[in-house]
């Protein structure tokens, strides 16, 4: 039974996504729970700003790596023939599984991170092409503004303009999920644009300060 199956992989996907990098490196290396200082979030950002790039980066690759083979779990299937509307919709199926558990993990008490780095994983197994563009569009924004979280929403709107406008992509789920993605991405920086509104939010000026010998 397929369906099954696909339920299975989906539930493996959301929990890959639920394993708390940030928090676990935090707590077993550093004996720190980054949710309890800076930002308060368990994203490689506020990792990087509580516990330096020694543990944010690594933190950073794993989310990546965490969206990038969730979406690859789809090898797991024998049924789905690639480039086909129903391998893509599952691909992206996996995508979204991943995302929602790195957002609500099971393993952190359902207090997650914004999604940011596990969707550049998922971006890159399905259209690597628009996900390099779209790193692109953040690291131009976040040079000129210092602000990660207007960065990663211009960024995420960036990726369905790609899909419509320069790509004309014909593939109805693809765009779908582009703008859902958007949409969460939305969602997961509600404080964030309500401290950008009010000129409260905190520039990452801690990711271009240089070492002083």
């Amino acid at each position: 039974m397929p369906w099954l199956w696909n339920a299975v992989i989906l539930l493996f996907a959301y929990l890959l996504g639920s394993i708390p990098n940030a928090v676990w490196i935090g707590k077993f290396f550093f004996n720190t729970d980054v949710r309890n200082h800076g930002s308060n979030n368990s994203g490689s950002t506020n990792t990087i700003r509580v516990l330096g790039y020694k543990a944010g980066i690594p933190v950073l690759l794993l989310d990546i790596l965490k969206g990038f083979l969730a979406v690859k779990m789809i090898y797991l299937t024998f049924y789905y023939i690639p480039s086909t509307g129903e391998y893509i919709n599952f691909q992206l199926l996996l995508g979204l599984a991943v995302i929602i558990g790195h957002i609500f993990p099971v393993f952190a008490n359902f207090r997650g991170g914004k999604g940011v780095a596990t969707l550049i994983g998922v971006i890159l197994a399905i259209d690597p092409i628009s996900m390099l563009i779209c790193i692109g569009v953040f690291l131009i924004t976040l040079i000129i503004t210092k602000y990660v979280s207007l960065s990663s929403m211009i960024a995420g709107l960036s990726f369905p303009i790609l899909l419509i406008v320069v790509f004309n992509t014909t593939t109805s789920s693809l765009v779908i999920f582009s703008l859902i993605v958007f949409v969460l991405l939305l969602f997961t920086h509600q404080k964030n644009i309500e401290r950008l509104a009010r000129n409260q939010e905190s520039k990452a000026n801690f990711l271009f300060k240089r070492k002083s010998n």
